[in-house]
């Protein structure tokens, strides 16, 4: 099957080391282990290809930069033109990362007749205008509404963002979690299990709402306490100066790495011993990659109770539950997990086992396309 992987949002290269980078990476090698055959069009390619996708077909048409509003207006025209590069190719299914300012993937199911998937990740419209700027909101509305109509399957990461997409006209949306490659990510012989202090550590985009700074105040808690553990960051963002200077102000020894290519994380987690998710209180509409390769890795986790992360991390099976936003009971959760290397096996194991079970992405892949109609992607 000829697939046309389209991704016209500038804030999201293909070869990045961003989360939503991995996204798309994973996707489009969960298709070619089918056997299918994918062409990327997007609008910004990135620089950190990994080898295996070094062969990887990519067509890109970069956005200007300009005002805001310039921007938007390009972005519509970037989609515009992937699209009638897609056409012109030929495609037997259409699959796309919702994007602000395309309807790109509905051009392309139009001229070819291939079905539309289109796999949104966040409200995006209601985010831009939170937290970024947005001018053409009637714009950028009527582009959802007519690629959510469009799609043949709408997949959404969670249910909050599938009742979104409700709202501006998808039918039936298919609920699917984010996953991760288990076949990349593996358990690694080099963990310590006693006898060493254990490192915890926090994978992810340095942004306020990963409560990274919950994490730094449960560590400086643990200092007090006279629990040594030694603790890593892995990642930068927005908010990464900020968290630097806490660190220094609390007088923690952390490691801060800064963002690394998606080929250097399975390595990277082989030096965690427990990984950690301490978001804070916040919309609920998210799915963390980190925790599904945290729990890959072979990890135990230890991760907010909110949102999607109770239906990831098994309370006392792989992991512990904790109050958002609450460095008290991190630091409980995190002291009671050091001091027990034995609980820190048994639910290495047993992470692992759910990982490959039910969140490769060879099996998310499948039971999207599953939604579609029985003659297409078999």
């Amino acid at each position: 099957m000829r697939v046309a992987y389209l991704c016209a949002d500038p804030g999201v290269p293909v070869f990045g080391t961003k989360g939503a980078s991995v996204h798309i990476q994973e996707v489009v090698r969960a298709f070619r282990a089918r056997g299918d055959e994918v062409t990327v069009y997007t609008t910004r390619r990135g620089d950190h290809v990994p080898d295996d996708l070094a062969q990887l077909r990519v067509i890109e048409r970069r956005v200007a930069r300009g005002d805001t509003a310039a921007r938007e207006r390009d972005i519509a025209r970037a989609a515009r033109e992937l699209a009638d590069a897609a056409a012109a190719d030929g495609c037997d299914l259409v699959y796309e990362r919702f994007s602000l300012f395309s309807d790109g993937g509905a051009r392309i199911a139009a001229e070819t007749g291939s079905p539309l998937v289109l796999e949104v990740n966040a409200p995006l419209i209601e985010e831009q205008r939170l937290h970024r700027e947005l001018v053409d909101e009637v714009g950028v509305r009527a582009l959802a509404e007519q690629s959510l109509r469009a799609a043949a399957v709408v997949t959404c990461v969670s249910e909050p963002v599938a009742a979104w997409a409700r709202g501006l006209g998808a039918v039936d949306p298919v609920v699917e979690p984010n996953g991760v490659n288990t076949a990349r990510i593996r358990p690694t012989t080099a963990r310590r299990y006693a006898g060493e202090t254990p490192t915890v550590g926090f994978v992810g985009t340095l942004k306020h709402w990963h409560g990274v700074d919950v994490l730094l105040d449960a560590a400086a808690e643990l200092a007090r306490r006279g629990c040594g553990i030694r603790l890593t960051v892995i990642g930068d963002g927005p908010a990464g100066a900020e968290l630097r200077e806490q660190a220094t102000r609390l007088g923690l020894e952390a490691r801060f790495v800064g963002a690394v290519a998606p080929s250097e994380v399975p390595a990277m987690l082989g030096g965690i011993d427990i990984g950690v998710a301490p978001y804070r209180e916040a919309d609920d509409y998210f799915s963390p990659l980190k925790v599904c390769e945290y729990l890959a890795a072979g990890i135990p986790v230890v991760a907010s109770r909110v949102g999607q992360l109770p239906q990831l991390v098994a309370h006392g099976e792989t992991g512990a539950l904790v109050r958002p936003g609450d460095p008290v009971a991190l630091a409980d959760a995190l002291e009671a997990l050091a001091a027990d290397p034995e609980t820190r096996v048994r639910w290495s194991v047993a992470a692992r086992r759910r990982a490959v079970a039910a969140h490769d992405w060879s099996g998310v892949l499948a039971r999207t396309l599953a939604a579609l109609p029985a003659e297409v992607g078999a």
